[in-house]
């Protein structure tokens, strides 16, 4: 191209290393402009690598048919203060606003990019050389200059998308402000529509946004005219520290979601979410550019965004999903180093493998692939309920890291169903699906008075007549045909079941709940494997919530899987100790490994409150005498011992539990596992033969004498041949 004439009207030039040697510009060439304002790259191929979490599970990839419903039900989040109450985060001095200034206003030129075509750039002004766009990254306003009568420019701060932004004081208002660029024009009447356009902004009002005062225009160039915030971005504290602790970042990440929500709420989105554009400020953050806000419902509005945080699908018209998978990569970026973050990981996370925190954090990591996911489908679909679910992930992550319990009541699910069991009974706890939480009732479905009215009746064949009669009533209900099918797996009728989790799931093959009823059916059938698979999902669409790493936690065992078992339980019971089917559960597992001391302290987690509490003691003494993986120690038959004489149980049962302590430390002395001594009591009794004999015996005449018929006799026999033997 060099040596060319110059093409444009009047210019005698020639083309010199891409420009023109007598007007400056940059060469013609006959390449389409585009609309959009933009830096993401062009749309990118799909990714088809397989995504495996640290478990080794990867999301289900077959639910997809047709498009996702844009509606559902936004359930509200705690934001009342950063992190929620749940961590402390020190606060950020604001910073003095002069500082800010830049000491010269310069873009480097490995930062210059065409902002239509992301072209990068040499020179400081002229014509893009790929699509001959007008640019400049020279500030257009200098300190001293006032804009509209009102508005005196301290110098530039920062360089972003849309040019120059520069620090401001309102002469009217005594207060110091910020000055947005939005459109550089060669006509004035086109800056004066731009500012027109914007005016929508003016209605923007929430705590954690920028405050919009005002839109004016100064020739060319139009500019939003908004509240000075001080402290540092997010990009800042990120450059200067590095990776952030993981609660830290959460919590900046999950109090800025409720600014989104209330975007999002007034039909606007933000579109070029990063770093750079939270402030932490004090002991809060706030959005603080604007500049790239607009309509959801506008075709032809300007579309911004940022390589490596953009969504695939952005250059096609941003929407609140693509908003939020932006806030999804943000918080990747804020917690670790990702390498090749603009090609390799464009559009995908590193994997457990080659980020360590990701292996470490197992929920953390499937939020962030629901967040980010490539099917906008696949991701959350409000940004309420995407804080919920991240609020769930920060609880989790601080009840690891502080050993204290960070409970709360799901908005989704009803509490553990174990302990609604009887507190009297003493019978062996096994993982089975009558364990797995249910969720709660959809208040807003038509049949919710049918279906309250069909689960009071107490016989279940007759529950199930009810039930269908609110479903022939109400046959667009969801939630009739999926508590028709919970009672079905009650009575056995598994197929009919599955017939109708596959009707709703036509309805809606995003509705979590189908898959939950699914894996319900296929544990009461005994399949656990296939089990295992649907509440893997269910963790993947519900990654804060305790209920699918329990019912995940309970298919896993009962399929063989203690690995991934006790991974599940310990998440559950160290979070919110109330669900006890984890404890249970842990301590099953820990057990079945010979690991008994570990065993007895998951027991140690069940909350006194529990009315499954008692029950925990009779398994922590039955835990320690256990000598299927190994004989117990003098130790654990003493510590067996004290929690048998704490007990507050009357009956049989005591007696069978005191039997089988005085039992078990009669075998080890008899075997000579253990040496007898006068030194160690065991329920009272001194660790020798022959007193061991008389505990046990006054055990089992106890327990004969509460039993009748057959088990009375057998108690009594048994009684008299463990009596010590004596020369009367």
């Amino acid at each position: 191209m060099d040596g060319e004439s110059c093409k444009r009207n009047g210019c005698g030039g020639t083309i010199e290393d891409g420009y023109c040697n007598v007007c400056g510009h940059a060469a013609i060439k006959s390449v389409g402009t585009s609309n959009i304002q933009s830096s993401i790259h062009n749309q990118p191929t799909k990714v088809t690598a397989n995504i495996t979490t640290g478990t080794g599970s990867s999301p289900l990839s077959n639910r997809s048919r047709g498009s996702r419903r844009t509606g559902g039900t936004s359930r509200g989040s705690s934001r009342k203060q950063l992190g929620a109450g749940l961590i402390s985060i020190p606060e950020l001095p604001s910073t003095e606003p002069e500082k800010l200034i830049m000491a010269e206003a310069k873009v480097p030129e490995n930062k210059r990019f065409c902002s239509n075509c992301n072209n990068p750039l040499k020179r400081e002004k002229g014509f893009c050389p790929q699509c001959g766009h007008k640019y400049s990254f020279i500030p257009s306003l200098t300190r001293g200059d006032v804009v509209s009568g009102q508005y005196e420019v301290k110098g530039a701060i920062a360089y972003g998308g849309l040019g120059w932004i520069y620090l401001g004081f309102d002469i009217t208002l005594s207060r110091y402000v910020v000055l947005k660029g939005l459109l550089n024009t060669e006509d004035a009447s086109s800056a004066a529509v731009a500012v027109a356009e914007r005016q929508f902004l003016a209605a923007v009002k929430h705590g954690n946004i920028v405050g919009i005062y005002n839109f004016v225009n100064r020739g060319t160039e139009g500019f939003i005219i908004m509240e000075y915030v001080g402290g540092k971005t997010l990009k800042d504290i990120r450059k200067e520290r590095g990776p952030l602790p993981v609660t830290e970042a959460i919590a900046y990440i999950h109090r800025i979601l409720g600014a989104f929500a209330y975007l999002h709420s007034q039909g606007l989105v933000y579109c070029d979410f990063k770093p750079d554009n939270v402030m932490l400020e004090g002991s809060d953050v706030k959005l603080i550019d604007m500049g790239g806000v607009r309509r959801i419902d506008d075709p032809n509005g300007d579309i911004y965004g940022t390589v490596g945080y953009s969504a695939p699908e952005a250059g096609e018209g941003p929407t609140p999903v693509s908003d939020l998978y932006t806030i999804g990569r943000t918080l990747a970026v804020l917690l670790t180093n990702i390498r090749s973050f603009s090609k390799e990981h464009l559009y995908k996370l590193p994997s457990p493998q080659e980020e360590p925190l990701f292996a470490e954090q197992e929920s953390l990591y499937r939020f962030l692939l629901k967040s980010t996911a490539e099917n906008p489908d696949e991701r959350f679909q409000s940004a309420d309920e995407m804080a919920e679910q991240l609020l769930g992930v920060l609880r989790e992550i601080v009840a690891k890291q502080t050993g204290t319990p960070c409970p709360s009541t799901s908005t989704m699910f009803g509490g553990d169903m174990l302990a609604l069991m009887d507190g009297n009974s003493f019978g062996a706890i096994k993982p089975n699906y009558h364990q797995l939480p249910m969720p709660l009732l959809d208040t807003t479905d038509p049949s919710c008075n049918g279906i309250l009215a069909a689960g009071a009746v107490p016989v279940i064949n007759l529950q199930i007549t009810s039930l269908r009669q609110v479903v022939e009533q109400f046959p667009n209900s969801r939630e009739a045909s999926l508590r028709l099918a919970n009672s079905l797996i009650e009575v056995g009728n598994y197929e009919e079941t599955a017939l109708l989790l596959k009707q709703v799931e036509e309805k809606d093959p995003w509705d979590w709940r189908v898959l939950w009823y699914r894996g319900r059916n296929l544990m009461a059938q005994g399949k656990y494997q296939e089990a295992q698979k649907i509440f893997d999902q269910v963790y993947f669409d519900l990654p804060g919530e305790l209920p699918p790493k329990l019912g995940l936690g309970l298919a896993a065992e009962a399929a063989g899987n203690l690995k991934l078992a006790m991974q599940m339980y310990d998440l559950v019971s160290l979070q919110d100790p109330s669900y006890t089917a984890a404890a249970f559960g842990l301590s099953r597992c820990l057990r079945a490994l010979g690991q008994r001391s570990d065993a007895v302290v998951a027991l140690e987690r069940i909350p006194h409150t529990s009315n499954l509490h008692t029950r925990s003691r009779i398994e922590i003494a039955s835990t320690l005498i256990d000598n299927s993986n190994g004989a117990p120690v003098v130790k654990e038959l003493q510590e067996a011992s004290k929690v048998v004489e704490a007990l507050t149980l009357d009956g049989i049962e005591r007696h069978r539990l005191a039997k089988q302590v005085l039992e078990t430390a009669l075998n080890l002395i008899t075997s000579k596992q253990l040496s007898p001594t006068d030194a160690v009591s065991i329920l009272g009794q001194p660790l020798k033969e022959v007193h061991l004999r008389t505990g046990l015996e006054k055990a089992l005449r106890h327990m004969a004498h509460l039993s009748a018929g057959d088990e009375k006799i057998q108690l009594v026999d048994e009684a008299n041949r463990v009596r010590p033997k004596t020369w009367v």
